[in-house]
């Protein structure tokens, strides 16, 4: 009659060991899944941040930009403008009088981190139309720089040196990226300077 009672709770029994089998199995899944779920909902919150930052950031870069539209409209309304150097001292040949300009665009390729390899000097070059028409009024010398930088500090250097406040010329400008660190440019930049004499 033991046998007739517990096969009535046999099929119970067997669904109570079958739910305890399948609970034991499924528990580290599952735990496993509520700390995968957990880990990517911190990430989601991290990106979101990330991208909250980076909007920002993006906004204050699309005003800078707008500022920066703004005053190169301004200086292209006053480009017309730009006084040539002018030395304070008289009676000084090329070289002299043009070393003064020269050091504020080397004080600003300085101050914008880029090194200087080579410049090669061209003082009062034949085929320049300041030196053809009016050589006795103007030095001009025509600067052939090489030189490395990254492209911020290049970007910088560029917008100073259109600021600059006298009159200069920018022949060319040749950027070739380093084969070994593409954020290294390599840079040939040919300027003419102007002075009075």
């Amino acid at each position: 009659m033991d046998n007739e009672k517990l096969k009535k709770f046999s099929v119970p029994i067997a669904i109570l060991f079958l739910n305890i089998i399948l609970l034991v199995l499924l528990v580290p899944k599952i735990v496993n899944n509520f700390n995968a779920m957990a880990t990517s909902k911190s990430t989601i919150e991290a990106k979101k941040q990330e991208l909250s930052e980076k909007q920002n950031r993006l906004e204050e870069y699309r005003k800078q930009e707008a500022e920066e539209a703004k005053m190169a409209a301004e200086a292209n309304a006053d480009n017309g403008n730009k006084q040539f150097y002018k030395p304070t001292a008289t009676g000084m040949d090329t070289e002299a009088v043009i070393a003064g300009e020269f050091t504020e665009i080397l004080e600003l390729i300085r101050a914008n981190k880029i090194k200087v390899r080579s410049i090669k000097y061209d003082y009062d070059p034949k085929d320049d139309n300041f030196v053809k028409g009016a050589g006795a009024s103007y030095n001009v010398a025509r600067l052939n720089m090489e030189m490395v930088g990254n492209y911020i500090n290049y970007d910088n250097f560029l917008k100073e040196l259109y600021k600059h406040e006298h009159f200069l010329d920018i022949q060319s400008v040749e950027i070739v990226p380093y084969r070994k660190n593409k954020r290294i440019l390599l840079i040939n930049f040919k300027l003419k300077l102007y002075s009075k004499k």
